[in-house]
């Protein structure tokens, strides 16, 4: 894989940001790790990081690049701070950045798919809301979407006082309930036939399990098509690095 550390200007955030990029690379003399044919449009992930980390937390804490090299997948991953991928009321326009100017700049600086039946979007914690609410609220633009340990309700962090300097930065001062900001709301408003496919996982000894039963439930009474894990774990790396293994055995992808 070619690993790329792309800084440039954001005109929706206007200040200047980042990405990590991995891309297909043929490497048929790399020892240790598979090459790929290399295609003129890869697949692509969008892979979103949590609330404390940046845009180069997955290269450091899991082995993306390593997983990602026998798929011929291209891997994208944006800084965007403590934003939960929201135009924040107090903030920068990083709904807006994700859902409109990304995809944009990714396409004019890299050659890979546009095609919606060959982009993915995932994340982890704070990333995991990201990518659902970018699936559900963009729904065209993905074939499948996972969540891994997500924040499935921002609502209930609200009410119980979790991260309230941020939240409140973040979403301002009334209830995200019954929003476009609330998973919840989304799925319930959505056409189930019209989603993409949707994976979730979270450890049973995670803080936010029950918020994850919470959207399975919802989600089955929508008839919504997701598959789900729930096993031993915490809200950690080691259960990160290993699921997202899982996520992209489940992507469709052309094996």
């Amino acid at each position: 894989m070619a690993l790329i550390r792309c800084e440039f200007f954001s005109e929706a955030l206007e200040l200047s940001t980042s990405m990590t990029v991995i891309l297909p690379e043929r490497a048929e003399g790399r020892i240790g790790v598979a090459g790929w044919p290399t295609v003129e449009e890869p697949p692509v992930l969008y892979l979103l990081h949590g609330l404390s980390d940046d845009d180069g937390i997955w290269l450091r804490r899991t082995s993306i690049e390593r997983y990602a090299a026998p798929l011929g997948l291209a891997v994208v991953m944006p800084q965007v701070h403590r934003s939960f991928y929201t135009d924040q009321a107090c903030g920068g326009r990083y709904w807006t950045f994700l859902s409109e100017e990304l995809p944009e700049l990714v396409a004019s600086f890299f050659r890979v798919s546009q095609r919606p039946e060959d982009t993915f979007v995932a994340g982890l914690s704070m990333g995991g809301y990201g990518a659902f609410k970018w699936a559900l609220r963009r729904p065209g633009a993905f074939a499948a979407a996972a969540s891994l340990s997500g924040v499935m309700d921002v609502a209930r962090l609200q009410r119980d006082g979790v991260f309230p300097d941020v939240l409140r930065t973040t979403f301002g001062d009334a209830s995200v309930a019954g929003t476009d900001e609330d998973l919840l709301h989304l799925l319930d408003e959505s056409e189930p036939a019209g989603l993409p496919r949707l994976y979730l996982c979270c450890g049973t000894e995670d803080d936010l399990l029950d918020d994850n039963r919470r959207f399975i439930d919802a989600a089955r009474r929508r008839g919504v098509d997701l598959v789900f894990d729930l096993d031993p774990g915490g809200h950690e790396w080691g259960y990160w690095d290993a699921h997202i293994r899982d996520v992209l055995d489940w992507l469709p992808l052309e094996r």
